[in-house]
């Protein structure tokens, strides 16, 4: 029987830094979409359809606080769904809803939790109050999460800091993301999480 593949997973091509063109051997890449809803239904049929071994998530995030600045590599160790209204206390979820999903295998990277809020925090403010959640903030990791979970396939996340959350956020962003995943790329292969191979 054929060895059952490693699915690679980013929300879009760029974060995939090249091997969305060529896969390292093993391994089936694929790309999500951005959003938390988007990123549960496309992992959900990439992982129906190839029934892999295992998810890897890749990507770049936001710092809340000093736990960790740009160009910072970590795993995350669960993804957490929030929003600044709850954590403020204006909203609320229902007690039976599920908003943690843990990492399903390791990483040799240092691991954080990962705040997945409904949309991008644009104000130092909401930074410090969702910092209680996480050190990063994420889109779509709580989707990717929970659709591997319900699948019984394990999931990992390893993520590259970009930019801290904030007034300037997206500017940072759109100035360090690419750099950011070429080092996330080349730190999985220096770690032996992704076999190395060419440009």
């Amino acid at each position: 029987m054929a060895e059952r593949p490693s699915l690679l997973l980013a929300a879009f091509p760029p974060e995939l830094a090249g091997l969305d063109a060529a896969p390292p051997p093993g391994w089936i890449a694929g790309v999500t979409g951005v959003g938390a809803v988007s990123a549960a239904i496309e992992t959900a049929r990439l992982v129906a359809q190839h029934a892999p071994a295992r998810v890897l998530f890749v990507g770049t995030c936001g710092a809340y606080d000093a736990r960790l600045a740009p160009g910072d590599l970590l795993s995350a160790s669960e993804a957490v769904a929030t929003s600044l209204d709850e954590v403020e206390g204006r909203a609320y979820r229902p007690a039976i809803e599920r908003v943690r999903w843990p990492a399903g295998w390791a990483l040799p990277l240092p691991a954080h939790a990962v705040a997945v809020p409904p949309a991008i925090t644009r104000t130092a403010a909401g930074a410090r109050a969702l910092a209680a959640v996480g050190a990063a903030e994420h889109l779509e990791l709580t989707g990717v999460f929970a659709a591997c979970h319900a699948a019984g396939v394990p999931a990992a996340a390893a993520l590259a800091v970009a930019n801290r959350v904030g007034p300037d956020a997206h500017a940072e962003w759109k100035a360090a993301h690419a750099a950011a995943s070429a080092a996330l790329r080349a730190a999985l292969e220096a770690r032996g999480v992704l076999p190395a191979h060419g440009p």
